[in-house]
């Protein structure tokens, strides 16, 4: 076959499998439970970074593994491990540190004692339950997101919506405790409870991300899109819907690019559209401010 001929037949198989994407119940069930997942991390993400708590996301993810383990080791609902433990230590770790934010120091003796107990809970599972499900541990670690049944799918969905409908309902005061907190706390702003209740649907955030993109990768869900986002606009509103834009799209493109190319993890694709958007970024908008600032200059 002729090297037009070859491209003219793949163009059209990448058609057809296009064509067939939503065809398939499991990819409808990843696009409806992927939405609600990729708004909340995309609109939490951004004030994580902007607070400069990025290891509280690291520890949280960690959190993730440990509690999932927990409820396959005591045969429980999955789902009860991941917001029970990523909700309940983000909340301890807040009350623990200043203002409602977790120091280092705090999230650094929690990640110990929180990964002592992944291990516990490990053992437990694998010598006793994994017989009935002994892929459990790797969907918690890798995400599972093509083998959501609707129910599921739907559940994250509306959770996704939830938390990211009460981050933008706490945007403003979110950036002023962030921004001027010595301020705001003068003008009678709860710096501390607005602290907790952020902690605690990051928490929330990281419990749901974890079973589209597993606890391994969990973080970059969380900052890379924030952190594209910060680097394209200093304008914080501008920027949390950007965030929260760019994670909806990167979501998508990585389900379809695992479709198409079954080889790839769904979580793994994720993660690359979530990259190469950051790097995208940091190549294309330094040259956008050089060439406005010469343009500028020559006027």
């Amino acid at each position: 076959m002729s090297a037009p001929g070859a491209l003219a037949s793949g163009h059209l198989l990448a058609v057809a499998g296009l064509g067939g994407l939503f065809s398939q119940p499991f990819m409808q069930h990843a696009f409806v439970a992927g939405s609600g997942i990729a708004l909340a991390s995309g609109l939490a993400g951004y004030f994580l970074v902007l607070r400069s708590q990025v290891f509280t996301g690291d520890a949280l993810s960690h959190v993730a593994f440990t509690g999932a383990m927990a409820a396959l080791a005591f045969g429980a609902d999955l789902r009860l491990g991941l917001f029970v433990g990523t909700v309940g230590v983000a909340l301890l770790i807040g009350l623990l540190g200043p203002r409602g934010r977790a120091d280092d120091v705090v999230i650094g003796n929690v990640f110990a004692w929180i990964l002592g107990l992944g291990v516990l809970f490990l053992g437990v599972y694998t010598t006793s339950r994994a017989t009935s499900n002994s892929t459990g541990g790797i969907g918690v670690l890798f995400g599972s997101i093509f083998g959501l049944s609707d129910d599921q799918a739907l559940v994250a969905l509306g959770l996704g919506v939830m938390l990211g409908a009460a981050l933008v309902i706490l945007a403003r005061p979110l950036l002023f405790i962030t921004v001027d907190p010595d301020v705001a706390g003068a003008r009678g702003v709860p710096i501390r409870l607005l602290g907790l209740v952020f902690l605690a649907l990051l928490g929330g955030t990281a419990g749901e991300a974890t079973q589209a993109i597993g606890a391994l990768l969990l973080l970059g869900l969380l900052t890379a899109p924030a952190a594209t986002a910060l680097h394209s606009t200093a304008r914080p509103f501008a920027g949390l819907a950007l965030s929260g834009g760019l994670a909806l799209v990167e979501m998508w493109a990585g389900l379809v690019l695992s479709y198409l190319v079954p080889d790839l993890p769904p979580s793994f694709c994720i993660m690359v559209m979530a990259a190469g958007g950051y790097a995208a970024a940091r190549l294309v908008v330094p040259a956008r401010r050089d060439r406005t600032t010469s343009g500028s200059d020559a006027r």
